[in-house]
């Protein structure tokens, strides 16, 4: 058997696939650089900078404080020594009575002054109208004075020269809270004296005091007067028959015939006549909301220009006089200004014009309208109105304001 040998089978070239570039390894890049920041090219502050800063704050807090403490009321005692040499001889030519607003209240002092014999037939009673005061009428009541008229002009509560708060002993009833008890130890090292309380430290380090359950401290609290028709009221009744001035003729300036309305329904027999001096039921001639504001108030009272401006605007045709700027300062001192605020608040707004005119206290009772024709036309038809609405009135104008002036070529007051 013959062994053959076949040749190999030629093997299937292979087809060398290109060889891919590997890639080739970058080299690190640098990191960003960041913008440059903006402090970076600020200049350094100036340390001096904030001290300016702090001191012209420092100084703007100062002024303001100056500023609003001179607006402010003064002390009592330093407000009437600055008072103007007018104002001190009308004080001085006065003088002051006891009365009692309401019940279980203390007495307040009511200012008056007065002209004419005492035992006069006819006597006058002038009840200013809210803002005013009886040195607006001081004129008038020497006028009648000199005529044998006994001439009474007062002040109310809460305006001129008359009291405007009152002092009210309150209890306080102290707990066993923190402040209480703080409180308490306040009050015996007050009592004790400082020296006690420090000895106390020295000696046992702390302060020994007695402890009671409840602590019972009494503390004097100022409230000011609630003045409306109620007191009013009183008020004129008190001063009727203190000065003796039954059977009295009543000048009822302003607001004055609002609140002393009920009084005259209700004491026929004391009141012998009644004048309606440009005065409403119910509204004022001042403008009340000049005074609510504590900040509006202290710049109306503050500024002598400025209550000129007010006043001319509503109250008296001639603001330039020593007579305003005398309203100004009585205002404006020992809280005249809010005193008068309270006293507007409480004004009979519900009061009918013509339901008291036919109450029996009224009927027959001779009643005349001294009204300003120069003011203003819708202010005269209010006078005619009023004169109207009461049938046993009269009306009798007058060239002058809402408030009374004197004029210095006639010598009138007006």
């Amino acid at each position: 058997m013959a062994i053959t040998e076949e040749p190999d089978s030629p093997k299937p070239l292979l087809r060398k696939s290109k060889q891919k570039p590997q890639p080739q390894p970058q080299p690190p890049q640098p990191p960003p650089s960041r913008p440059p920041s903006a402090s970076a090219h600020t200049p350094s502050r100036n340390p001096f900078q904030l001290w300016f800063y702090f001191t012209l704050f420092t100084s703007l807090i100062t002024l303001v404080s100056v500023l609003l403490s001179s607006l402010s009321s003064p002390d009592a005692k330093t407000w009437f020594l600055n008072l103007p040499p007018d104002l001190r001889l009308h004080y001085s030519s006065g003088r002051s009575i006891k009365a009692q607003t309401a019940p279980n209240h203390p007495q307040v002092e009511v200012f008056f002054i007065q002209q004419g014999p005492t035992n006069s037939d006819s006597h006058v009673l002038i009840v200013h109208g809210i803002g005013c005061s009886s040195f607006t009428f001081r004129g008038v009541v020497k006028f009648l004075g000199l005529r044998n008229v006994h001439a009474v002009a007062l002040d109310l509560p809460c305006s001129g020269f008359s009291d405007k708060s009152y002092v009210v002993v309150e209890e306080n009833v102290g707990g066993n809270g923190f402040f209480g008890r703080m409180w308490e130890v306040y009050e015996e090292i007050k009592e004790k004296g400082l020296f006690w309380g420090f000895d106390q430290l020295v000696e046992q380090g702390y302060v020994e005091f007695e402890e009671n359950d409840i602590r019972v401290s009494n503390k004097d609290s100022i409230k000011s007067i609630e003045f409306g028709s109620e007191e009013m009221g009183r008020v004129l009744g008190q001063v009727v028959e203190s000065i003796g001035l039954a059977p009295v003729d009543l000048v009822l300036h302003d607001s004055a015939f609002g609140l002393s309305a009920n009084w005259i329904a209700e004491n026929r027999g004391l009141v012998r006549s009644v004048v309606v001096f440009d005065s409403v039921p119910s509204g004022t001639a001042w403008p009340l909301w000049t005074l609510e504001m504590p900040l509006v108030r202290q710049v109306v009272l503050g500024f002598r220009f400025l209550f000129e401006r007010v006043v001319a605007k509503c109250c008296v045709k001639s603001a330039g006089t020593p007579e305003v700027e005398a309203h100004r300062i009585l205002l404006k001192g020992i809280d005249g200004g809010r005193a008068v605020v309270g006293m507007g608040k409480k004004q009979n707004l519900s009061f009918d014009l013509s339901e008291w005119s036919i109450l029996d206290g009224v009927k027959g009772l001779p009643i005349r309208v001294l009204w300003s024709r120069g003011w203003s036309d819708s202010w005269t038809t209010v006078g005619h109105r009023i004169a109207d609405v009461i049938p046993q009135a009269t009306l009798v104008t007058h060239s002058g304001g809402r408030w009374i002036q004197e004029e210095k070529r006639s010598g009138t007051y007006f």
